[in-house]
Order: C-alpha cells, then sequence, then structure tokens
C-alpha cells in the first residue's frame, strides 16, 4: 500500500533522516527503478543476510530461479547505472513498500525457519520488529507500518509457546496462553486500533487483525473463526498470494465446512513443493476420517520440509495416525 497523503504531507512529527546503518542500507536498495520483487530480493541477500536458498524459499521458487533473478538484477543495476545513494527524506514513501517487505520477509525466516535444526531464528525476528520500530518513528501513523509492526509484535507475544523444551514445533491450540506475553499484546491491539479507525486498510492491517483475535481469544474455542476467515477473504483482494489462499481455506475448515477447505487447497496450483500445503491437507483429511490420504499428504509434506524440528512434528502426526 501506498504511503497515504495525509501521512505523507500532514504527519504529526517531520519526516527525518534515517540514522540507523542497516536500515539507511535497505532504503537504498530498495530502489524503486528496479521493481519491487527484484529489490526485495536483492536486499535481503545484501543486507538481510539471507541466503539465496532462504529467499528462494520465501518466493517460493526454485534456488537456481533466484540465482538467475539475483545475477539479472545486479547486471540491471550496473547498466542502467541506477545510483546507489543514501535516500533523502523525499525518497522514503515510495520505497516504503518494498522496504515493509523486507522487513516482513527477514521476520518470518525468525519466526519459523525454513531450514536447518532450529524453528525459531530469534535474532532475525527481533532485527525485525527493531528496524520496524525505526520506521514507525520516521513515518509515525502511517497506517501499513503500524499494521506491520503489530502484526510481528502480536506474534512475537507467543514466542516463547511456540515450541517444546525439546524445539519442536507447538501449534496455536495447544500453546500455553497463560504465557503469552499479555501487555504486549494489548499494547499491539490499541495501536491497531488506532489505525485502523483511519479507514485506509491494507494488507498488513489485516494480517494484525487476524493475529489480534488469535491473541485475544482466551482459549481455542473461542476464537472467532467466522470473522479470521472474512479477514482471509478480504487479504486475498489486496495480494494473489497463494499461501494467503492457503491459509483462507484453513480458517475456513475451523469453521466447520472442512469439505470446502479441502475443494479450497484442492484449486490452489503452483504450491506443490510448499510443504505446509500438504500438512494441512493432511490435517484436514484426518479430521474427515480419510486416513490413507491423510497419511499419503504427510509423507509428502515430510519429505519437503527441511527443518529437523517440523519434521520430527509431522513424523509424530503420521505415527498417530490410526490403522485402518
Amino acid at each position: 500500500m501506498a504511503i497515504s497523503e495525509r501521512s505523507a504531507t500532514e504527519t504529526d512529527e517531520p519526516i527525518v533522516t534515517v540514522e540507523d546503518e542497516r536500515l539507511r542500507l535497505i532504503f537504498t536498495c530498495c530502489h524503486p527503478a528496479i521493481g519491487q520483487d527484484a529489490s526485495v530480493a536483492l536486499t535481503l541477500r545484501t543486507v538481510g543476510g539471507l541466503s539465496t536458498p532462504e529467499i528462494a524459499r520465501a518466493f517460493l521458487v526454485s534456488e537456481a530461479t533466484m540465482a538467475q533473478r539475483l545475477v539479472r538484477v545486479k547486471k540491471k543495476i550496473k547498466e542502467a547505472g541506477i545510483p546507489y545513494r543514501v535516500p533523502d527524506s523525499t525518497d522514503l514513501p515510495e520505497r516504503l513498500p518494498a522496504v515493509l517487505a523486507v522487513i516482513y520477509l527477514i521476520f518470518n525466516e525468525g519466526y519459523a525457519a525454513t531450514a536447518g535444526d532450529s524453528h525459531l531464528r530469534s535474532s532475525l525476528s527481533d532485527e525485525a520488529v527493531r528496524l520496524a520500530a525505526i520506521v514507525d518513528h520516521l513515518l509515525p501513523r502511517e497506517p501499513e507500518v503500524v499494521g506491520l509492526l503489530t502484526l510481528m509484535e502480536l506474534h512475537d507475544a507467543r514466542s516463547g509457546t511456540r515450541v517444546d523444551a525439546h524445539g519442536i514445533p507447538v501449534l496455536l491450540p495447544d500453546q500455553d496462553r497463560s504465557r503469552w506475553d499479555r501487555n504486549r499484546i494489548d499494547s499491539a491491539v490499541s495501536r491497531l486500533d488506532e489505525v485502523v479507525a483511519m479507514r485506509l486498510p491494507g494488507p498488513y492491517q489485516i494480517q494484525a487483525a487476524i493475529a489480534a483475535l488469535h491473541a485475544q481469544a482466551p482459549d481455542p474455542d473461542a476464537t472467532d473463526w467466522d470473522q479470521i476467515a472474512e479477514l482471509y477473504s478480504a487479504l486475498e483482494r489486496f495480494t494473489d498470494s497463494k499461501v494467503v489462499r492457503l491459509n483462507h481455506a484453513v480458517a475456513v475448515a475451523m469453521t466447520g465446512d472442512r469439505p470446502r477447505a479441502l475443494a479450497m487447497i484442492h484449486d490452489i496450483d503452483g504450491l506443490a513443493g510448499y510443504p505446509y500445503l500438504h500438512a494441512a491437507r493432511a490435517a484436514l483429511l484426518r479430521d474427515e476420517s480419510r486416513i490413507d490420504e491423510a497419511r499419503v499428504a504427510y509423507e509428502q509434506a515430510v519429505e519437503l520440509t527441511q527443518t529437523a524440528p517440523e519434521r520430527a512434528f509431522l513424523e509424530q502426526q503420521l505415527t498417530e495416525l490410526p490403522r485402518e
């Protein structure tokens, strides 16, 4: 979402110079002449500290495809003579969408690592929250900045309950809600309510609203899945993300309509290599007592998963399937 007219010209405080070194580099790399996807990928590689395979998984493409994209964008920068200069305050608004995308993808890799022996990479998620807080200071009351910061803080407020003592992921319904950081949740929700009242919706605000519904539910059964499904439907109007479509299907399943959810998952193209699709489908098939199909889907998810903790979790789900 672009900077709103009010945010660009009538903010409570003047836009100031980017002083944080890493954030300054991110704004510098997110040059509008490069194109958002290309600049985001390049920034994640050169500034965000993510490897090419990690970036490829974030974009749901092969490592070879991402490597080629990075080579092409570097060539374009060189041939077009695109300047790499520290942006001034007038450059910030047009670069903001790419900057927010970079910060969010850094957070995602910290929130749920795509490979390795640990499910969480807290140093990355902590850094993403820090960077978003600085952007929020630079561009106060910009709705999508607040939306992203709120989204990350709501997720981070549950971080201590998201893995067990062995580092194995704990599903949201099974997390100990008494250990969630309620003060942080309340503060984040209050801030989100203020920008939602501005009626300038965007994808980060919608995702934050979904996270808020989860965080505010006193127990799993109290979760308002009907509203969450509606919010995912609204989110789809802002993005063509296949992952959003998958999450929408899961929300529909949680309203009780598993057959429709399975049909929605079946209609998603381009996620055959995405382990979470097969894991979600497996859980729905299990709940529908289609055990043989669930077993196959879990096996597909295990084969595609590249983190040891998630593989252990999925293998446990496999062993717990009833024998027909």
